[in-house]
């Protein structure tokens, strides 16, 4: 019995890890939100939201987990955009050090501010745990779509953001 149990449970595992690695999220349309929200992390994502800034699909964008000594110019610099954009309509968020308190950190944004929509930003590979801990934060009038920055991850970054990504549900679940 208890192997029958075992095998039922890695069946739904490999299942699972199928799903999580072979149907990622994908980019988005180019439809306009109040906001934009993109979490630093790997290459892409700044770039995506500053593209679509400067297309107008959004008010205001915050760019979530970034570093306390960047400087607005800086990142104009690095990205080619004006320092007008970055300085009328580009938060640099400071607070949050991983996912979970990226969703913190959006969350008290995006009440602060009153905005109903917001465009999530990260890598395909992460966007099911960034959108899980920010819907665990966000009150429920805010709507939320997912715009994945296509990417190559490797096996062990899908097996390890899967475990995440798990543990993460099962720990809201219990109500860690």
């Amino acid at each position: 019995m208890i192997t029958r149990f075992a095998a039922f449970i890695a069946l739904v595992w490999a299942l699972g890890f199928a799903w999580f690695a072979i149907f990622l999220p994908q980019p988005l349309d180019g439809r306009t939100t109040d906001a934009i929200v993109v979490l630093t992390g790997s290459g892409g994502r700044i770039d995506r939201g500053l593209e679509l800034m400067q297309a107008g699909a959004a008010k205001r964008m915050l760019i979530s987990g970034v570093d306390r000594s960047v400087r607005p110019h800086e990142l104009a610099v690095q990205y080619d955009v004006p320092d007008k954009l970055l300085n009328c309509c580009v938060t640099l968020g400071r607070e949050a050090i991983d996912t979970r308190s990226n969703g913190i950190e959006t969350a008290r944004w995006l009440e602060k501010r009153g905005y109903d929509t917001v465009r999530l930003i990260t890598s395909d590979w992460h966007m099911r745990r960034a959108a899980f801990e920010l819907e665990q934060t966000l009150p429920a009038n805010i709507v939320m779509v997912y715009d994945a920055v296509p990417s190559r991850p490797s096996f062990g970054t899908l097996f390890k953001e899967y475990h995440k990504y798990i543990l993460r549900r099962i720990a809201a679940l219990i109500g860690i």
